[in-house]
């Protein structure tokens, strides 16, 4: 694949999470019973820059945890006979929380979709909300995100790739051709 164009530099993705942490904030009026849950991979350290970007602006950590959504595709018999399941960590309740599960990238929905039954087989949440670095358009559901780093028009030949220092060594938001 051939990269076409570099979407966001490290700076715009922490400009993005500084915003989005805000925004968190404001929507729930404080952070009483709000949690931060990153779907694994790339949802997991954004859920934690915005975790440490919440308790920089209100000075409150609040709880945050990862998520494996693995056994909850729709396309698992697709991925092979044996995925690999890394596990959720989730060591907080859910009950009666406002659960906000941190993404990378929107596309189809369908990982939201596989994210929102995860959470739900750990309890119930008074609500769940949707965070996302990237919107590129193109979902399969009807699931919006409620918080939105950057909106992408996207084709379906491209691909919008986030990398991460935690994971890739180096902060980006790349697009690529098919």
């Amino acid at each position: 694949m051939e990269c076409k164009a570099t979407l966001m530099s490290s700076d715009d993705i922490d400009r993005a999470l500084k915003r989005i942490s805000h925004q968190i904030i404001e929507k729930n009026r404080g952070l009483e019973n709000v949690c931060l849950i990153g779907i694994r991979t790339r949802g997991v350290p954004l859920a934690k820059r915005l975790q440490n970007h919440i308790e920089m602006i209100e000075g409150v950590r609040v709880p945050a945890g990862e998520l494996d959504i693995t056994l909850y595709r729709d396309d698992l018999s697709r991925i092979g006979e044996m995925p690999a399941v890394k596990g959720s960590i989730v060591d907080f309740s859910i009950e009666d929380k406002t659960v906000v599960l941190v993404d990378d990238v929107i596309y189809t929905a369908r990982t939201a979709r596989a994210a929102m039954e995860a959470v739900m087989k750990l309890g119930r949440p008074a609500k769940i909300q949707l965070c996302v670095l990237v919107d590129r358009g193109h979902t399969e559901l009807p699931i919006r995100p409620n918080f939105v780093g950057k909106n992408i028009p996207t084709s379906v030949d491209e691909v919008v790739a986030v990398r991460l220092h935690e994971t890739d060594n180096k902060d980006g938001v790349y697009i690529f051709v098919r």
